[in-house]
């Protein structure tokens, strides 16, 4: 079959599903965790122990985002797509085919497994650091200062309302900012407010806290500084991540 034949199945497809190719950002976005194998999507692996995010994330809501809430969005998207999606793209690619026609279920968990496994991978065991390098320029070019941005971002991820995740994301412009997405929504996303290229990305659903912090969003957010894995995060922004 050539190569022609083989790319319109493809994007049919994917229409099908209200999966579209798009060509929002200038340049392609790195995958950003092991791509799902053959035509399954799969759960990647805590990077850490469940318990080694302690005393910031507990044991008890690292087993139960992950294998529970996580699990179940890739439980629902290979019911739903029963093969018929693109697993050649990396899941970035497919996000950024999500618009206004594609359907809720899709839309909500592709959504659901690409930001979790960002937001796996944007964590590590230790104590508070700072960004570092080429992100620590950019950071302190854009806000100032690093404390000045902490400030910031924690008071979005703060003012969400309901469900969903506060993001640094490298814009068309090559410029940083913080925005803010509903429930699996990402900036990837061919509809968001705001599109850009992950940079860091932090969950707000109560799910992500509420057995520790209960109400207290505010203590949840202070205290998830300090398991940040800044080396991922760089690698998001130099688009350089696997």
């Amino acid at each position: 079959m050539g190569s022609s034949r083989r790319d319109f199945l493809k994007n049919t497809a994917l229409a099908s599903l209200g999966i579209v190719a798009s060509k929002s950002l200038a340049s392609p976005i790195a995958e950003t965790f092991i791509p799902d194998p053959g035509e399954k999507f799969v759960l990647p692996p805590l990077p850490y122990a469940y318990d080694a995010l302690e005393p910031f994330i507990d044991k008890e809501t690292m087993q139960l985002h992950h294998d529970k809430h996580h699990q179940g969005y890739v439980d629902k998207l290979n019911a739903l797509t029963k093969g018929t999606m693109n697993m050649a793209q990396s899941r970035a690619e497919q996000c950024r085919g999500v618009n206004e026609t594609t359907s809720a279920v899709i839309r909500n968990n592709l959504g659901g497994h690409y930001n979790h496994s960002v937001f796996w991978s944007m964590m590590r065991p230790g104590k508070e650091a700072a960004p570092t390098g080429v992100l620590l320029t950019a950071i302190e070019a854009e806000f100032k200062t690093y404390d000045d941005f902490k400030k910031a971002f924690s008071e979005r991820a703060t003012k969400i309302f309901g469900s969903g995740w506060c993001w640094l994301i490298l814009d068309e412009n090559n410029k940083l900012k913080i925005t803010t997405t509903a429930n699996q929504d990402n900036p990837l996303m061919a509809f968001a407010a705001e599109k850009g290229r992950p940079v860091l990305a932090l969950d707000v659903w109560e799910h992500a806290y509420y057995l520790k912090y209960q109400n207290r969003r505010v203590d949840y957010i202070n205290n998830w500084w300090n398991v940040v894995n800044w080396d991922y995060a760089t690698s998001l922004y130099n688009n350089t991540a696997r």
